[in-house]
C-alpha cells in the first residue's frame, strides 16, 4: 500500500513538472502570456505580425458545462492552430456580448460602450506590439453580430493594421450523423458538448446534461425577417439548446480537428494577404476628399 501510495506521488510530481516545464529550447511558446520581452520580438518576427485573439464568454452552458466552455474550446483550438501555423495567441478574452444570459448566474455581461471600446484598445495595443494582422477566432454564438460590427468600424479612423474575423467553423462535410435535432443543436447541446469532451473532459459532466430541457419552447410567434432581441430567451430559457447527454467523442474530434483546420487556412490567408492594409489605407485617404473620389 505505502509503496503504490508513492509511485501515486511520484506520478503527480512528474506530470506537474511536466506540465510546468518551460517549451524546449529554440521553441517559442504561441502564448502571449508566456513569452519573455526578447522572445515576444522574435515571435512576432516568426509570426510575420499574424496574431490570434480567441474569443470567448461567461455564461451558464447548461447544466453539464463550465460557465467559461467558449472561452476554454476556443483557446484549445486556437493554440493547437497556431502550433501548426505559427502565430501569437493573446491571452483569455471573454468580454462580449452576453446580455441574454443575465438571468442566470456566472454570466458576466460588460455594458455595449464598453464591449466596444475595450476590443477597440486591445487590438490597437496588440498593434502597438507588431501584430498588423489581427484574427479574431470567435467562440461564441452571441458574438456573432457584434464582431463583424467591430470589423466594420475600423473605417471609422485609420489604423496601420487589418482586423480579420474567423466565425465559428466547427462543421462540414463527413461529419459523423447527429444523434440529435442539429435545427436546436445549438447551446450546450450535442455538438458543443461532444466539442468539450476533446477540449476539456474534465469539465464535463455529461451525467447532469439530461436535469433541464434544452427543447425549443418557441413562445413568440413573429414571421421570418422580423427580429428582436428577446428572441433567444423566448426560445430558450434555460440558456440550453439541445441534448447534451448524446454528445460522442467521435463527433467531438471531428469538430475540433475542422476548426483546427479553419484557423489555420485563416492563419496562412492573413499572413499572404497584402491588398486589405493597402486598400485600408487608400480608403482612409480618399474618406479625407469625398468630392474628389473619381467616377
Amino acid at each position: 500500500m505505502r509503496s503504490s501510495s508513492l509511485l501515486s506521488i511520484a506520478m503527480l510530481f512528474a506530470s506537474t513538472a511536466w506540465a510546468q516545464s518551460p517549451a524546449a529550447p529554440g521553441r517559442l511558446s504561441v502564448h502571449w502570456e508566456e513569452l519573455t520581452a526578447a522572445d515576444f520580438r522574435d515571435a512576432i518576427t516568426r509570426a510575420h505580425g499574424t496574431c490570434l485573439l480567441p474569443f470567448g464568454i461567461l455564461e451558464k452552458h447548461g447544466p453539464h458545462l463550465p460557465l467559461g466552455n467558449d472561452l476554454l474550446n476556443v483557446r484549445y483550438a486556437a493554440r493547437l492552430a497556431a502550433e501548426q501555423e505559427y502565430a501569437v495567441v493573446f491571452p483569455e478574452y471573454y468580454f462580449g456580448q452576453i446580455f441574454e444570459a443575465k438571468h442566470e448566474p456566472g454570466t458576466v455581461a460588460y455594458s455595449r460602450g464598453l464591449q466596444l471600446q475595450l476590443l477597440q484598445e486591445t487590438t490597437d495595443e496588440m498593434a502597438r506590439n507588431g501584430c498588423k494582422k489581427v484574427i479574431i477566432v470567435n467562440g461564441h454564438g452571441g458574438n456573432n453580430s457584434l464582431l463583424p460590427y467591430f470589423a466594420q468600424t475600423q473605417l471609422e479612423a485609420p489604423h496601420d493594421y487589418v482586423v480579420y474575423v474567423q466565425g465559428l467553423a466547427r462543421s462540414g462535410p463527413g461529419e459523423p450523423k447527429h444523434r440529435s435535432n442539429p435545427a436546436t443543436d445549438m447551446h450546450a447541446g450535442e455538438s458543443e458538448t461532444s466539442m468539450s469532451m476533446i477540449a476539456r473532459p474534465d469539465l464535463v459532466h455529461l451525467d447532469r446534461a439530461s436535469q433541464e430541457s434544452g427543447a425549443d419552447q418557441a413562445r413568440v410567434k413573429l414571421p421570418e425577417g422580423l427580429y428582436t432581441g428577446i428572441w433567444w430567451y423566448a426560445r430558450f430559457p434555460n440558456h440550453y439548446a439541445g441534448e447534451g447527454a448524446v454528445a460522442s467523442r467521435e463527433l467531438g474530434e471531428f469538430e475540433v480537428k475542422t476548426w483546427i483546420n479553419a484557423i489555420v487556412q485563416a492563419i496562412r490567408a492573413a499572413k499572404a494577404d497584402q491588398e486589405s492594409l493597402r486598400l485600408q489605407n487608400e480608403f482612409y485617404e480618399r474618406s479625407k476628399h469625398p468630392l474628389d473620389t473619381p467616377r
